[in-house]
């Protein structure tokens, strides 16, 4: 922090975390928001008692009723607009039946296809990140669209 910025002038962030849960047929775990009606990963704000990894966990648990075990971080997305820091982590099932919850009102295994049909590109290619091996990728996004390194 410079001299001239002090904790009123720090920049704040919302952090979340995603859960990219991917079925042993290569299906893809997906929520329609109650919200808003828009296709998205399972997730959301990380609590400040929690580890991302915990948050993702209970986060699809409570979104899906999917219970999962976390493999790897896949990717870092930030919404410019928002200041919100998304954590998104590939995931297997480990048990539980789906259903939906108060945050969504469709759960379903999408495939790879469907999720880009279904899905805003800033939601998709996180789902999509998960499944390459290169990663885990940075992006940046003003919550339509991509904003591409300069």
């Amino acid at each position: 922090m410079s001299k001239s910025q002090d904790s009123r002038s720090t920049p704040l962030h919302s952090v979340s975390v995603a859960g990219v849960v991917v079925r042993g047929d290569g299906r893809l775990l997906a929520i329609r928001r109650a919200d808003n009606g828009t296709w998205e990963l399972p997730g959301g704000v990380l609590e400040l008692d929690e580890t991302p990894e915990d948050g993702v966990t209970r986060e699809v648990w409570e979104e899906t009723g999917v219970h999962v075990e976390v493999d790897q971080l896949t990717g870092i997305y930030k919404n410019m607009a928002h200041g919100i820091v998304a954590l998104v982590f590939r995931c297997k099932p480990s048990g539980g039946i789906e259903r939906t919850s108060v945050e969504s009102t469709a759960v379903d295994w999408l495939t790879p296809e469907e999720v880009a049909e279904r899905m805003s590109e800033v939601y998709a290619v996180r789902l999509l990140d998960a499944l390459d091996e290169d990663g885990p990728h940075v992006r940046s996004h003003d919550g339509r669209q991509l904003i591409h390194s300069r």
